[in-house]
């Protein structure tokens, strides 16, 4: 029982130091996902503008 307790901490503990900087890079990845899709839509509306005005 006491192996298991150490051994289920030193599990936790390690997936603490690995999930922080996996989900900083989430948070990272979502941001420059998010920033592609606002450019992309603001290009749209210009092509679209050039599209029916001609």
């Amino acid at each position: 029982m006491y192996n298991y307790l150490i051994i289920n901490a030193f599990q936790n503990l390690l997936f603490r130091i690995v999930k922080e900087p996996l989900l900083h890079g989430k948070s990272g990845s979502f941001g420059v996902q998010n920033l592609r899709f606002c450019n992309a839509k603001s290009k749209l509306s210009f092509f679209f503008r050039i599209i029916f005005t001609k």
